[in-house]
């Protein structure tokens, strides 16, 4: 759920190798895995890169050969896995190694299983769910065209000032004052999900329409990254799932991923 599962039409060249200009680290259990500034983006798919990391980079002593998953053929070379143990926590089959790749520049190098450590940076700034593509763009602009939102024809929200938040292959999304939203009809929900551009949400938002619940309808960040901070505390709902009109013209609903 979430904007983060709406890949973008940002295609790279799988396999395509980049360096990463920026200090890249990685925390588990209070202990720093690995802090370089050499790492390398790298396309396992078309949309969106993972860190590689040269072994030289990592603390060694962290990592834990896992003696039942054999080596693994894959397009960048053979990939022998590790687990990872620090700070009393331990992640197994966490870390696939490179020895030897095809691939220029990823020779020697580990890829890190996301979500096996408790936090990533860049520089000094949390990223969440994976590297940003340094393809993707994300603009958030103050707006006075006004947006209404309606949901089986019951008004939700309608305001004379959102903020409109542009992301390379997304919808634009329309976030609006909490004041004007319609907070009789809408019950706090206890989703969370993260996004690498915008940041971890506070909150969600389910509409009670009649006898219905719509779930998770909409969402909102009190502490956005800092590239979107005019998000903050404001309320944007799915396009895909509401009926939006900007400037009194309805506003096609985009089509949700398969």
């Amino acid at each position: 759920m979430g904007d983060q599962l709406n890949l973008p039409p940002v295609r790279v060249p799988v396999n395509h190798v980049e360096a990463v200009p920026r200090r890249v680290r990685a925390v588990l259990g209070g202990e720093t895995v690995l802090d370089t500034v050499q790492a390398r983006y790298v396309w396992e798919k078309p949309f969106y890169p993972q860190f590689y990391v040269p072994l030289d980079d990592v603390r060694a002593e962290l990592l834990v050969p896992d003696e039942e998953a054999g080596p693994e053929e894959t397009s960048r070379g053979t990939v022998r896995w590790f687990g990872l143990r620090a700070g009393g926590a331990v992640r197994p089959k966490a870390a696939r190694v490179l020895a030897e790749s095809p691939v220029p520049g990823l020779t020697d190098t580990v890829r890190f299983d996301w979500a096996a450590l408790d936090s990533w940076y860049e520089e000094d700034e949390q990223v969440f769910v994976h590297p940003r593509n340094p393809y993707v763009r994300v603009d958030a602009l103050r707006s006075t065209r006004t947006v209404r939102v309606e949901r089986d024809g019951v008004v939700l929200a309608e305001s004379a000032s959102p903020v409109l938040l542009f992301e390379t292959g997304l919808p634009t999304r329309y976030y609006l004052n909490p004041t004007d939203c319609d907070l009789s009809k809408l019950e706090p929900s206890d989703t969370v999900t993260s996004c690498p551009y915008k940041g971890t949400t506070s909150g969600y938002w389910s509409a009670r329409i009649g006898r219905r619940l719509h779930p998770d309808l909409a969402w909102y960040y009190d502490f956005p990254t800092r590239e979107v901070q005019p998000i903050a505390g404001l309320v944007a709902f799915y396009n895909e799932r509401v009926d939006l009109f900007v400037e009194g013209k309805a506003i096609e609903r985009p089509k949700r991923p398969a």
